[in-house]
């Protein structure tokens, strides 16, 4: 389709000027009409021919991914929706259903309930967000469904029906209660699938995995040793910073002899509602099921002053350190700024700093960021 064709496009694009700038490669616009023939690469526009042996060829796949549309009976008759094409809508639908109760789902759940419609999100798993510690996915739902949005997690046997304008929505809840909804417009937010159905990999000896994602090294390298695959095409990150990290890992090996890997790269993200949700590094479930011995520290947002002084006080502090080592492992901050004060305990987890390393340092007051030295003193404590 076309917005798949002006992805991989403005991939290759990208390919192009990298390779350009950096004089890996002279490559050719093969949109044009630039031809192969053989070893030859044919350049009419330049009036020029080059030797593909003459040269060292690196290619980069960037192609990136696109909303999943699950196979729920009875969607292929409904004009559902993902998280592109909801954005060219021109009005504000009265009743707004969102299949998936992840980052995508609750972002636009909040948005469109604040623009005035009725939401309600679907999700099959038993808790919204189910990569995050039950208490941090409960606080969340507790924020939105504070705001009118209907969460119903834990649903099952969905079923759609288009009825004229409207799409009738069937399911079990929770309880196994039979519920029924008449909605104008169905979002889908259940996942997202790589570009790369289509870029022919199978002919150039590129593994793929079962999901379709590139299969990548600790350097962004694929089985093909001229070839690396960067950003959500590779499966190892789905942000457009990990994509950049990406960018630089391959840059820093490439250009200049470093030896930079994709492992050495902590958890990153922010679920972007308001208030918004700040994370970095492990969860608590993640290091428990590692093994670890763990303490952790909470404070409600209630507790700190800058977020009192704003009239935000929704949301909570909590940290995770190894009850052994004393080492930082995971932070995550719902709340009042919560996406940038997070920030401020990235370079301690990146260095393994020991908690009173961390916590003999001193932070402006007043601020979010001050608090979170507190919590992690607060945690040290109940060893």
């Amino acid at each position: 389709d076309r917005a798949a064709y002006d992805c991989v496009s403005r991939a290759f694009l990208d390919g192009y000027r990298l390779a350009r700038d950096h004089r890996l490669v002279d490559v050719a616009r093969a949109f044009q009409d630039d031809a192969i023939d053989g070893d030859l690469l044919t350049r009419p526009h330049a009036k020029s021919v080059v030797d593909l042996h003459a040269v060292e060829v690196h290619v980069f796949f960037g192609a990136g991914a696109r909303a999943v549309v699950p196979p729920i009976p009875g969607i292929e008759g409904v004009p559902v929706l993902t998280n592109m094409d909801v954005m060219d809508m021109a009005e504000v639908p009265q009743h707004l259903l969102i299949i998936g109760g992840s980052y995508i789902g609750l972002e636009f759940a909040q948005i469109f309930r604040r623009l005035g419609a009725h939401v309600t999100v679907i999700e099959q798993a038993a808790t919204l967000l189910p990569r995050e510690d039950a208490d941090v996915s409960a606080a969340i739902a507790e924020i939105l469904s504070g705001e009118g949005i209907r969460l119903e997690a834990g649903a099952s046997e969905l079923t759609l029906e288009q009825r004229d304008a409207i799409a009738v929505t069937r399911f079990r809840d929770a309880s196994g209660q039979a519920q029924q909804l008449s909605v104008d417009r169905v979002l889908v937010a259940t996942g997202r699938r790589p570009n790369t159905d289509e870029l022919g990999l199978d002919a150039a000896g590129v593994e793929i995995d079962k999901r379709g994602c590139i299969i990548v090294d600790d350097m962004c390298r694929t089985s093909q040793p001229h070839i690396w695959a960067l950003g959500e095409v590779n499966g190892r990150g789905a942000f457009t910073h990990t994509a950049y990290n990406d960018f630089e890992i391959v840059a820093a090996n490439l250009l200049d002899g470093g030896n930079r890997k994709i492992t050495d790269r902590h958890t990153v993200y922010a679920l972007f509602i308001d208030p918004p949700l700040g994370r970095i590094g492990m969860t608590e479930a993640e290091a428990c099921a590692k093994g670890l011995s763990v303490l952790v520290g909470k404070r409600p947002m209630s507790r700190v002053g800058r977020a009192v002084e704003s009239g935000e006080t929704r949301g909570m502090m909590k940290v995770v350190i190894d009850a052994d080592s004393q080492a930082l492992l995971g932070v995550a901050v719902l709340g009042y700024r919560g996406d940038e004060a997070v920030q401020a305990l990235l370079a301690p987890l990146y260095s393994g700093m020991k908690v009173r390393d961390i916590t003999n340092v001193t932070y402006i007051h007043p601020t979010v960021t001050e608090l979170l030295p507190f919590v992690i003193a607060e945690a040290a404590l109940r060893k």
